[in-house]
């Protein structure tokens, strides 16, 4: 995809971020489009699909986290990027940010340029999630890579798109212990810097929709699928 064909959404209260990040977006060829809260940006989104939204998290009317869960929740935009944006960097804020279907946090301030290069970390997945016409069976769980479906007792069970490339990597080789590095490394790229709890929220949600039974961890090392 040529970066002319790329919509970012940019969503910040803050005029100056909008204005300077938009800037410097639009200078690197990408199409950008702003909000000013979470209410207006779940708008746009859902009109203009971008593949990317940059969201902030303390926003009036509509809050970063409530937008995100608002965005995932339409079938267009479950493949849409979505990172944050934000100067507060507590824990909390982080797994309440990858709960809601984040994909990424980047903490402000950070320089523009800094900010382009992540960006185009985060926009190289685009080009990585490449059709997979594999399907794996393992008991009742059925994981199709082409169509981006799981199915789960005859179930359908809708994930988020790092929910389900984590579940894809473990459920690749069930048994096999995949390192806390190996999994950041294929799920989220070696090039994106991102919590140190990621791996663990997700495991957690995964646990919640899959079953508890079917993931394990092995301390100090990373997890496995459990067939």
């Amino acid at each position: 995809m040529k970066k002319k064909d790329i919509k970012i959404l940019l969503v910040d209260d803050e005029p100056d971020i909008l204005e300077i990040v938009g800037y410097n977006l639009s200078s690197e060829g990408y199409q950008v489009i702003t909000a000013e809260n979470g209410m207006e940006a779940v708008k746009k989104a859902k009109k203009e699909k971008p593949q990317l939204i940059i969201l902030d998290v303390m926003m009036p009317e509509m809050d970063g986290i409530e937008a995100c869960e608002q965005i995932r929740k339409h079938p267009d935009l479950q493949d849409a990027i979505v990172t944050f944006l934000t100067a507060r960097g507590e824990d909390y804020s982080q797994v309440a940010g990858f709960d809601a279907g984040a994909d990424d946090y980047i903490t402000k301030p950070i320089k523009p340029k800094v900010l382009v290069s992540k960006v185009k970390a985060l926009l190289r997945r685009l080009k990585e999630n490449e059709i997979n016409e594999s399907v794996v069976k393992i008991g009742s769980l059925v994981i199709n890579r082409d169509e981006y479906k799981i199915i789960l007792k005859n179930e359908e069970i809708i994930l988020p798109r790092k929910e389900f490339e984590l579940l894809s990597l473990l459920a690749s080789k069930p048994g096999k212990v995949f390192k806390r590095e190996e999994i950041l490394d294929k799920v989220w790229g070696n090039e994106v810097v991102v919590g140190g709890r990621t791996i663990d929220v997700h495991i957690r949600k995964l646990r919640e929709k899959i079953g508890d039974d079917s993931f394990k961890t092995v301390k100090g090392v990373g997890y496995k699928f459990v067939d």
